[in-house]
């Protein structure tokens, strides 16, 4: 179960931002709203938003702009909400800083289900020593150790630093450039050979299959989510 938390939409669209305060409310939250990006970042400035849904085509601003000026100072979440559908767009969106991403028209349950996953992840920050539990596989970041269903996996550092990186972030993307530079180093962001390999022997040794994925779901041409549990 979610906490209440407060949201804040930053979209230009009216009847968008009346369904999303409907279906938010609904659920708990409180509601801001905000028609242009310059409204939007004074809004986050006021009320310290829990989760920020973005669009990109504002009226003063581009979304793009608006996610730099927060970030500059804020590390709330962001789901951008656009009907913008390149794969430039999302891998450059989410390297610059946002969360998730979903395209216009969308689900309504999806999108609660997403932002769900940012909120829990946002109040559950995993510290680095922890032990992360999903499914049947244990993973120990103080000891670099892995279970699955009680019995060790061993994994090479990179394998272990790779694992790490998407099972503490369950739930959200991790594009190939945040993976590349996170686990190979900033001189490797082209290297996505590297990240398929890696990827494949990970799914191999931790029992998943790409074709039917219980742990590493792929978003094509753009990165991973790992499982949320």
């Amino acid at each position: 179960m979610t906490l209440p938390a407060r949201i804040l939409i930053i979209d230009d669209e009216a009847p968008i931002r009346r369904f999303l305060r409907v279906a938010l409310e609904a659920e708990g939250h409180h509601v801001t709203e905000a028609a242009s990006g310059r409204a939007g970042i004074e809004a986050a400035v006021m009320i310290t938003p829990e989760a920020v849904i973005l669009d990109l085509g504002l009226p003063d601003i581009d979304g793009f702009e608006v996610l730099a000026r927060l970030r500059d100072w804020s590390q709330v979440p962001v789901l951008v909400l656009s009907v913008r559908a390149s794969e430039g767009d999302k891998v450059a969106l989410l390297d610059a800083g946002a969360q998730d991403y979903m395209t216009k028209p969308f689900s309504i349950g999806e999108l609660l289900a997403r932002l769900r996953g940012l909120l829990r992840d946002r109040a559950t920050a995993t510290p680095q020593g922890a032990v992360l539990h999903v499914a049947d596989l244990t993973i120990d970041a103080a000891t670099r150790s892995v279970l699955k269903a009680g019995s060790a996996i061993h994994l090479t550092r990179k394998e272990f630093d790779l694992l790490w990186l998407l099972a503490s972030n369950a739930g959200r993307l991790v594009t190939q450039g945040m993976a590349l530079e996170q686990v190979w180093g900033p001189a490797h962001l082209e290297d996505s050979q590297y990240l398929r390999v890696f990827i494949r022997q990970l799914r191999a040794k931790i029992g998943d299959d790409a074709g039917n994925p219980k742990f590493i779901f792929t978003e094509a041409g753009v990165g991973y989510r790992f499982a949320s549990g």
